[in-house]
């Protein structure tokens, strides 16, 4: 899922268990380039290091990759902009559909997830 700073879904891509993180980001980023070609720097989770995506984020987009790590094991601080990204799921946590992934195909889960942020902009404006 690629969201904004404000938390507001721009991308999602639904990928079997067996696909990669990493993975599975190109391939959103792949998909939704036409959207996303204004970023300038994508903010990831540790689980996102290495050159090698690095460079893919690069040729893909353009915008540069940072990695968002934890300091210490065990102790609690707030990492700077993850809470964005944390925030956008609590909003899918309020739909009851979203407790289980019961769904047979995953075009399916992308438009409820879709459906449920359309929702979410309607209530707000």
């Amino acid at each position: 899922m690629g969201c904004d700073i404000i938390g507001m879904l721009h991308a999602i891509t639904v990928t079997a268990a067996s696909v990669n993180d990493r993975d599975g980001a190109l391939e959103m980023i792949e998909l939704f380039r036409g959207n996303l070609s204004k970023i300038l720097k994508v903010l990831c989770d540790g689980g996102y290091t290495g050159e090698k995506f690095e460079l893919a984020v690069r040729n893909l987009l353009g915008a540069a990759v940072e990695i968002a790590k934890r300091n210490e094991l065990h102790k609690f601080a707030v990492i700077p902009k993850r809470w964005i990204v944390e925030r956008t799921f609590a909003w899918l946590d309020k739909y009851r559909r979203f407790w289980k992934n019961c769904e047979r195909f995953t075009d399916t889960l992308a438009q409820l997830v879709t459906l449920a942020f359309v929702r979410l902009i309607l209530r707000r404006y």
